[in-house]
């Protein structure tokens, strides 16, 4: 009942549409009444009674009679199908909002695939439940309630003997609709299993051809694609079960009918008219008795796909933001961490980390891998909140920045490249897509890209494909950059932004962003000492902590990590370290 509440909540919208479907439902259900007493007429009237001249008039009234039901039931089929359309457009709406809206945390345990399948298959059981579910269950119910009304006013006697078997039809139609639940809330599962397999081998295929692993991935394929066979075998299974034993009982319908209505019409209490009324209206009763079995089925498949949905829907994202539009406000760039610590559950990233940055300074990060870097950048954005401590920006703890200002006030460039299926112009202008061409070109020559972007046959309206296939890791970062530059932002976020460049490109890039950044916040992770030595502060970060800190000269002077991996990088390495040393700084980020 919890999923029929909550589809309802979007089906009254449109209420009047769907009431005025079952309207006209209910008048179709009406209409199949009339040929079967129209039948029995003709053989009473007309056959037996010799009324000839009554023949046309009940052929046209029959006529009529299925042209209009025709009519009719062809307008609310567009009826139902106008409203579950709108429902599911509305639902999905929601789902993408809600999606918008969620956080990193979120993303980082739900495989896309899942999310998918809740946006495909999910959705379109619902849609199904709409458009036909719904006017199928109410037609063959009134058809039912109907005919049997019908059937009494004819002949109380034989229609009860006929609707005899009908409770015990309800007993095995409950027991199914209650067995075969789990069964489709395990199918929806295992198919969002499925979905995550096939897109993480669409968008890994590079790799998987790289490492020749084809047979590795059809082999993890078919092991899902099998758990999908078993669970729908086993839904299967469940059918095998009741509905043989369904159509068994419908049609006993048909015996009762011959046997009993045969003795009546024998001895008189029923003409042979009245009894091919009740056997015209058969499929009146066995129909819906036939459909139940299918109606139950869709219905919960409906009631899995919607569970699904409802739990994406009621996901809260962990980052909430309280604060008005009213407390907008322009950054200038000063940040501070305040004794921040962070956890990935129980895994604790970083520990007690505080600095201050003034509004303009540049702050380079260096460390090794999983030294907590990108975390810490990931903190100012608030893609996460704090474990403990605190992260202002401009003095203003950014849990009191409203979510939009802060993060339209920051650009960063990450670790992980990400381009749309999209023009080069319209990825780069995807944070200012206001911006002119002009813009877009000049922001391109500070990223370096200019030439490489003007060397395509398309330029600047060059289809990117996905994920930016097609272009080296080095083009997909400075597209990147000149994205991040175009934005304007009050602080700018590098995280490893030029390691797939060639040391003269990086070389011309710091060079220009040096005019660039004289009024902005910038944060710079990387691994190479070049990136970094100009940085008004320099962070050492190891094991979630900051190891050490200060200018590039002073950092020297310490002889310490940022010391080493600067000797390794310059090839003044002393030899004084052990080959594990080397492997260990070399992989530094």
């Amino acid at each position: 009942m919890q999923s029929l509440r909550w589809v309802w909540g979007y089906i009254r919208n449109f209420r009047i549409r769907l009431f005025s479907g079952l309207f006209l439902a209910l008048t179709v259900s009406l209409l199949n009444m009339l040929n079967p007493y129209f039948a029995g007429k003709i053989v009473d009237k007309v056959i037996y009674g010799h009324q000839n001249h009554l023949l046309w008039s009940f052929l046209g009234a029959m006529i009529g009679v299925t042209v209009l039901k025709t009519v009719i039931r062809y307008n609310y089929q567009l009826m139902f199908e106008s409203v579950s359309q709108n429902v599911i457009f509305t639902i999905r709406e929601k789902l993408y909002d809600r999606l918008q809206q969620l956080d990193f945390s979120f993303f980082d345990r739900t495989k896309t695939g899942d999310i998918m399948a809740r946006m495909t298959g999910d959705l379109e059981a619902v849609r199904h439940f709409t458009a036909w579910v719904i006017y199928m269950i109410f037609e063959n119910l009134t058809i039912l309630i109907i005919a049997i009304g019908f059937m009494f006013y004819i002949n109380p006697l034989l229609a009860a003997a006929m609707i005899a078997v009908t409770p015990i039809i309800g007993f095995f139609a409950t027991r199914l609709s209650f067995t075969v639940k789990p069964t489709f809330t395990a199918i929806r599962g295992q198919f969002a299993r499925l979905n995550s397999v096939v897109q993480e081998n669409i968008s890994g295929n590079r790799v998987v051809k790289a490492f020749a692993k084809e047979d590795y991935e059809i082999e993890k394929f078919s092991v899902e694609n099998e758990a999908f066979k078993e669970k729908s075998l086993d839904s299967a299974k469940v059918w095998e079960k009741y509905l043989p034993v369904l159509d068994s009982l419908a049609g006993v319908l048909t015996v009762v009918m011959i046997l009993v209505g045969g003795i009546m019409v024998i001895n008189g209490s029923l003409t042979f008219g009245e009894l091919v009324t009740f056997n015209s209206l058969i499929w009146a009763l066995n129909n819906p008795m036939r459909m139940a079995g299918w109606l139950l089925n869709d219905v919960q498949r409906f009631i899995a796909s919607a569970e699904k949905i409802e739990d994406l829907l009621n996901t809260k994202p962990e980052i909430i933001n309280e604060v008005k539009q009213s407390n907008i406000r322009h950054m200038n760039g000063g940040v501070e961490f305040n004794q921040v610590s962070f956890s990935y559950g129980d895994e604790q990233v970083l520990k007690d980390i505080s600095f201050k940055v003034f509004p303009g300074q540049t702050v380079g990060i260096i460390g090794p891998t999983g030294a907590g870097k990108s975390t810490l950048v990931n903190l100012l954005s608030r893609f996460y909140d704090t474990t403990s401590g605190a992260v202002n920006v401009d003095g203003l703890n950014v849990r009191d920045w409203e979510i939009s200002k802060l993060r339209d006030s920051m650009a960063m460039v990450m670790q992980d490249i990400f381009l749309f299926s999209d023009t080069i112009e319209g990825n780069i202008a995807y944070g200012n897509p206001d911006a002119s061409l002009e813009l877009v070109q000049a922001a391109a020559k500070m990223a370096e890209a200019h030439d490489f972007i003007t060397a395509l046959p398309e330029g600047y309206d060059t289809i990117i494909g996905e994920r930016g296939v097609g272009l080296s890791g080095g083009q997909r970062q400075r597209i990147a950059l000149a994205r991040a530059i175009l934005k304007n932002p009050s602080v700018l976020i590098l995280d490893d932004t030029t390691s797939a460049v060639d040391m003269e490109t990086e070389l011309r890039i710091q060079r220009t962003l040096k005019s660039l950044l004289k009024d902005k916040t910038c944060f710079i992770i990387a691994h190479r000492i070049s990136s970094v030595k100009e940085a008004d502060l320099i962070l050492v970060m190891e094991n979630g902590q900051i190891i050490e800190r200060g200018k590039h000269k002073e950092l020297l002077a310490k002889k310490g990590y940022y010391y080493k991996v600067f000797m390794n990088q310059n090839g003044n390495f002393d030899g004084q370290h052990n080959g594990e040393d080397v492997i260990y700084l070399n992989g530094a980020q």
